[in-house]
């Protein structure tokens, strides 16, 4: 059995032990010691890393009642080994932890919703709650939460009796056996938990969440805190920074200014799109009459390819308009006279193609060279008046 040394000094980050046992297992070395300071994964908690021995932490697990530290390599059975914690990375978790039991608490006891999913990721802490809840709600529970983590508090970890944890009221996701391990962050939260957290609320920093979406029928909450919090704000400062100077906008006009861009875009794109049809509609007349026509047009969009093959179809039977470039070619197939579904069906099949539409007109892709596109099509003279 190891001793767990990261319950009774969470704080502390150096120690030694004993190698009770050390196995290879693929690249890496499983490692069991008489006691440890390294968290394993657990309660939602990424596990420690560090170096034990001079070997680097990569993973710790539990296995029964023995602790397993996943190594780089080997230590020796016996030996009297030094273990480091990674401790910036520990204490961060420790803070992300204790200000997800808050907030989650304070969901709870606002508007009634559980916390059915908890993962604390490289990029954030997302909770999923078991209800909707809208953008105001989610700032009146960050407000909450941080006047309260300016307040102070002192969390308390403890293992209540089976005859005293029945008489308390705490949030748990899952029947429990056994001893149970209470969280309590007084006024916000009481939550049966393995995981490690801060002494004291102050330690958390700041709680920014910073984004939400719905997911299986309730809110999917995203969350940073302490310096992972202030590090988002930085480059989200320096984002806003440079986009006031593509704007030539101070930083609290950025949102009006970008509508505006965006506004005169779709005002050149609307003008662009007519100049376009004109253009397509007198390039389209000196086609009047063909049955089948087959053009490319280098670098067109499939937009473009629309427009055109629109302007063609009057004047054609049927009408093969290609942009994009060879080997990635978008196409406009057009005819006011035959049915272009089954035409593009077999086209999709010769030519590594994908897409389809209506009777009228379909739209897709072509991977195929551009000498097989225009042999394929070649072949397809008077297909209108045979389908007709």
């Amino acid at each position: 059995m190891t001793e767990k040394l990261y319950y009774t000094t969470p704080y502390e980050t150096r120690f030694e032990a004993r190698v009770i046992s050390c196995v290879r297992q693929g690249d890496a070395w499983l490692a069991v010691l008489e006691r440890t300071l390294f968290y394993p994964e657990g309660g939602g908690q990424p596990a420690d890393h560090g170096t034990l021995g001079g070997r680097r932490v990569l993973d710790v697990h539990e296995r029964g009642d023995d602790v397993v530290h996943t190594l780089d390599g080997p230590l020796r059975e016996g030996e009297l080994v030094e273990g480091l914690v990674d401790w910036p990375r520990r204490f961060s978790l420790m803070q992300h932890h204790s200000a997800e039991h808050m907030v989650s608490g304070t969901v709870h006891r606002l508007f009634g919703f559980d916390n059915v999913g908890f993962h604390m990721g490289g990029d954030c802490v997302t909770m999923d709650f078991s209800g909707p809840l809208e953008q105001s709600q989610l700032d009146e529970v960050e407000d909450t939460v941080n006047r309260g983590i300016w307040e102070n508090r002192a969390l308390r970890c403890f293992y209540p009796g089976r005859e005293a944890l029945g008489a308390l009221s705490y949030r748990s996701k899952k029947e429990l056996d056994g001893e149970v391990r209470l969280v309590e962050v007084p006024e916000y939260d009481l939550c049966a938990c393995c995981g490690l957290h801060v002494a004291r609320t102050g330690e958390i920093g700041l709680v920014k969440l910073t984004g939400s979406q719905r997911y299986k029928g309730g809110t999917r909450v995203s969350m940073l805190c302490g310096e992972r919090a202030l590090a988002d704000y930085r480059e989200r400062n320096a984002q806003a920074r440079e986009l006031s100077a593509l704007y030539s906008a101070r930083v609290h006009e950025i949102v009006p200014a970008a509508a505006r861009v965006l506004a005169e875009r779709d005002e050149w794109k609307a003008r662009c799109a007519a100049l376009e049809r004109e253009l397509f509609a007198r390039r389209a007349e000196a086609y009047a009459g063909r049955d089948t026509v087959c053009v490319i047009e280098e670098g067109l969009s499939p937009a473009g390819c629309r427009l055109f093959g629109e302007a063609l179809m009057a004047r054609c039977g049927l009408a093969v308009v290609l942009g994009g470039s060879e080997g990635a070619r978008c196409y406009a197939v057009a005819s006011a006279s035959c049915d272009v579904r089954p035409i593009v069906k077999e086209a999709n099949a010769a030519l590594m193609g994908r897409g389809g539409g209506n009777a009228q007109l379909a739209q897709g892709s072509f991977a195929a060279p551009d000498e097989a596109i225009k042999e394929h099509f070649k072949r397809k003279e008077k297909s209108c008046e045979s389908a007709g």
